[in-house]
């Protein structure tokens, strides 16, 4: 059976692709350095002997012993919390990391897919983001050392499809949510839910109006999975298209947990937050085939479920 390696493959993202690739009968490598991943994600996999998990960090040489058909670079801190703590470590992953990942992928002459970042917009004046969109980024922001790291990633994954012919994919990630995310990673979703929980406060910075569009788990696996087969050299948005407000975010997930917790705004952070991320998907219906399916109610009554459970322990 073809062989695929995935780095970050204890995290969030990282590891729900494992449960993917194992299903399809993939033998499957998760390459991972615990920074912001857990062997408590894939636990469920070790012992499986489809499955192999290597600790390792993707900036040194990565030496994988047989064939590999198939890389997958996941890794890299990807929640505002992770890379405002780590910048350099983000910059490092995104650049010596995606050049490792590529190396590895040149010499196994395997098909490399490399996750990029709806970042790459930066604060968009074009809404929705087509792949088209070169972006509005701030080089020297407190966001830049992710955005300008996968901005790099993506520069030098086509260098390498262009000069080497590696075979390679791109696909830019927009807000994803669902179980396995850490209860304290600074992303709204799990914000939200994590202070209605406990009873707290929910806390919105700024006035609440600037938008997001959520994307389940599962239907982003999906569209990453639909791209490593597809023949797509080019970038492809995956994302749900819903766009919504962080306000109505916050009143929907006080609904669902049922809580009395109040409404907090704080003043908005200095740090380039978008006012806008809504994707275009239509590249990805015309070549994947795909949309999302996952109701937003759907989709935050799982991921509450999880970090009930999560908190509990």
């Amino acid at each position: 059976m073809p062989r695929v390696l995935i780095t970050g493959g204890a995290g969030f993202l990282g590891s729900h692709l494992c449960d993917r690739f194992v299903k399809e009968g993939y033998d499957v490598v998760a390459l991972d350095n615990l920074s912001t991943g857990t062997t408590d994600n894939i636990a469920h996999l070790m012992g499986n002997e489809r499955f192999l998990f290597l600790k390792h960090d993707v900036t040194n040489y990565i030496y994988v012993e047989g064939p590999v058909d198939f890389v997958l670079h996941f890794a890299s801190p990807a929640s505002p919390i992770d890379f405002m703590e780590q910048p350099i470590q983000t910059l490092k992953v995104g650049s010596l990391g995606t050049h490792k990942t590529l190396g590895l992928a040149k010499e196994k002459g395997a098909r490399f897919l490399l996750a990029s970042t709806s970042e790459v917009y930066g604060d968009p004046t074009v809404n929705p983001q087509p792949e088209s969109y070169w972006g509005n980024v701030n080089s020297i922001g407190q966001r830049s050392c992710y955005d300008e790291a996968k901005r790099f990633a993506e520069a030098i994954t086509m260098a390498y499809h262009r000069v080497h012919k590696l075979d390679t994919r791109i696909v830019r990630i927009f807000n994803t949510y669902g179980p396995r995310m850490r209860p304290q990673d600074g992303r709204v979703v799990s914000n939200f839910i994590v202070q209605a929980l406990r009873g707290e406060p929910l806390t919105i910075y700024g006035d609440g109006n600037q938008t997001r569009s959520f994307c389940y788990v599962s239907d982003l696996i999906e569209g990453v999975y639909r791209l490593l087969q597809s023949d797509e050299a080019d970038p492809v948005n995956v994302g749900n298209p819903n766009e919504m407000s962080v306000r109505e975010l916050a009143v929907l997930v006080k609904e669902m947990v049922d809580t009395e917790s109040p409404i907090e705004h704080r003043p908005l952070p200095t740090t380039d937050d978008p006012k806008v991320r809504c994707p275009d998907i239509a590249k990805a219906k015309r070549v994947l085939g795909w949309e999302p399916h996952v109701p937003l109610r759907e989709g935050l009554a799982a991921t509450i479920d999880y970090f009930r459970a999560a908190l509990k322990k």
